[in-house]
């Protein structure tokens, strides 16, 4: 029986579940946006939030703990230099989560995981000829 059992497993053993997040957030932040099901982006809208409220101190232990959260040095270091700039006067609520429906296959809710505000980012600027 499930009764009062908080932890979403996904159908993965922790250390996979674990992985799968840390990818999924690092996706996130180097595209600014992700596609995928609906409980997958509910727990990695929570990992990408906490890592994005470390950032947003700059000092060099948060940046450690981001790293060990993450394990990826390159997106820690656009975390640090592109996003956390970005959200410096927010207080919260950095990912939006939006319904696209259901999966052909299987049925599964789908959604786009997206930054709130970084369409400024995600604009390039026209090639100057």
């Amino acid at each position: 029986m499930r009764h009062r059992s908080k932890i979403v497993k996904l159908g993965r053993e922790k250390q996979k579940r674990d992985a799968m997040l840390r990818s999924l957030v690092i996706s996130l932040l180097t595209h600014h946006s992700i596609k995928t099901t609906q409980e997958k982006a509910k727990l990695t809208r929570h990992l990408a939030e906490r890592v994005i409220t470390l950032s947003k101190r700059g000092d060099l232990h948060s940046r450690r703990l981001a790293y060990s959260l993450l394990g990826n040095k390159k997106a820690v270091k656009k975390l640090w230099e592109e996003i956390a700039p970005k959200y410096i006067d927010r207080d919260g609520g950095y990912t939006r989560v939006l319904n696209l429906g259901s999966r052909k296959g299987d049925g599964a809710s789908v959604c786009l995981l997206e930054m709130v505000d970084m369409e400024k980012v995600m604009r390039r600027k026209p090639k100057e000829e």
